[in-house]
């Protein structure tokens, strides 16, 4: 039986970050790790971002919205309109310092699992995470 408040299998499940500046990127993985995750994949765009979700099939995927050639607005509007229905409903998590109502209304209609501002702390990220994997386990 399904038991929303079980604890998540963080080392079994598999983070993608989308983040363009590498020190933030690194502080994502590190507070990521901190929380127990294991497997954890990076990349630095939107483009990029693509490759490795087709390569490695993510659980979760963090991800920045002002990133060059393709940000994170692009890249949730080209996940979502994928044919393949596994990858397509990956969850997302916008990590941006952008708190624009325009930028909100366009993640929000794309259905993004979540929105988190930076910079974000280990509490808030493990949070988002587990609220947005626990929603996903209850369907």
């Amino acid at each position: 039986m399904f038991d929303p408040k079980a604890e998540l299998p963080y080392e079994n499940l598999r983070v993608l970050v989308l983040e363009d500046e590498i020190y933030i990127r690194q502080i994502i993985c590190r507070l990521l790790r901190q929380i127990g995750f294991k497997l954890i994949n990076e990349a630095a765009d939107g483009v990029e971002g693509f490759k490795e979700i087709l390569r490695v099939r993510p659980n979760v995927i963090l991800c920045d919205i002002h990133m060059e050639p393709v940000d994170g607005i692009m890249f949730l509007r080209k996940l979502r309109a994928l044919g393949h229905e596994q990858l397509s409903r990956v969850p997302v998590i916008f990590l941006t310092a952008d708190k624009q109502h325009d930028t909100v209304l366009a993640a929000k209609e794309l259905r993004v699992d979540g929105y988190l501002t930076k910079p974000v702390s280990q509490k808030a990220l493990k949070e988002r995470i587990d609220h947005v994997l626990t929603q996903r386990r209850g369907r």
